[in-house]
């Protein structure tokens, strides 16, 4: 299946037109050709056997590496499942591991689901400013690595992210659709294009009045693309900036959670 084609010279030229010229160069650098075989976004770890001394609840840092390197919330709610869910929250740019954390740690107390968050290894994820990178297969490092830390629900693993970060999502997340239950574009740009797999649901919220990614070039141009294509997209605009609103990340989380994502 194609990649959704809402490209980033697309989404760059868009912007600059209705947005008066709004400085989206590092958006607007073309893909360069990848080999057939060539999968950079494709993601291999997966949950096996449970861990022998599961990780204490708590935040930890993996330790995959010196700079910019991966945390894992584990709630106290989560020793409610013999299987947690998991969620994967990618930052925006700019920011690093704490901002994944810091959007969805209340939730996560709440509901019980483990949260993994990355950052990527420059200073916004590589599909982002320019071609796939290293951004993929660190992500497939960390999750690898939380699946020996505690045990992880297969059936019951999403993808979330914030503007940069919610576009990233997106991106790798409709790549591994077999791997992901759901996936969340919280205020994203487009879609980096790669081969889809899977059809998971997919929840995207957009603010009205959002002046650094205009709700008009970007989720009333996504949206419409990804049904088109076949997925079930739960959208839910918002009247205000670019921001995820408390109430927008409870609704997502917990329709994630009920079971609504199937």
């Amino acid at each position: 299946m194609t990649a959704c084609r809402t490209t980033r010279r697309e989404f760059a030229q868009s912007m600059t037109a209705m947005a008066g010229g709004l400085a989206l160069s590092r958006l607007a650098a073309p893909l360069s050709a990848q080999a057939a075989d060539q999968k950079p976004w494709r993601l291999a770890a997966k949950p096996g056997a449970a861990p022998a001394s599961p990780a204490a609840a708590g935040l930890h840092k993996l330790g995959l590496r010196e700079e910019r390197d991966a945390q894992l919330y584990i709630p106290e709610a989560a020793s409610k499942f013999e299987k947690a869910p998991l969620v994967l929250s990618l930052h925006g740019a700019s920011r690093n591991s704490d901002r994944g954390i810091e959007l969805f740690r209340p939730l996560a107390d709440e509901l019980g689901f483990l949260l993994l968050a990355p950052a990527s290894e420059e200073v916004t994820w590589d599909g982002i400013a320019n071609d796939w990178g290293p951004d993929p297969a660190f992500i497939n490092l960390c999750m690898a690595q939380t699946f020996k830390m505690r045990s992880v629900d297969a059936s019951r693993i999403a993808m979330a992210g914030f503007s940069d970060g919610a576009s990233y999502s997106l991106s790798i997340g409709l790549a591994n659709g077999d791997m992901f239950r759901a996936v969340f574009g919280f205020s994203p740009g487009f879609i980096v294009p790669a081969d889809h797999t899977g059809k998971p649901p997919v929840f995207i919220s957009h603010g009205t009045i959002d002046p650094v990614l205009n709700i008009d070039a970007c989720s009333r141009r996504i949206v419409p693309e990804l049904r088109k294509e076949g997925y079930k997209v739960t959208y839910k605009e918002f009247e205000g900036k670019h921001t995820l609103p408390p109430e927008i990340a409870s609704q997502a989380m917990k329709w994630f959670m009920d079971g609504a994502a199937s």
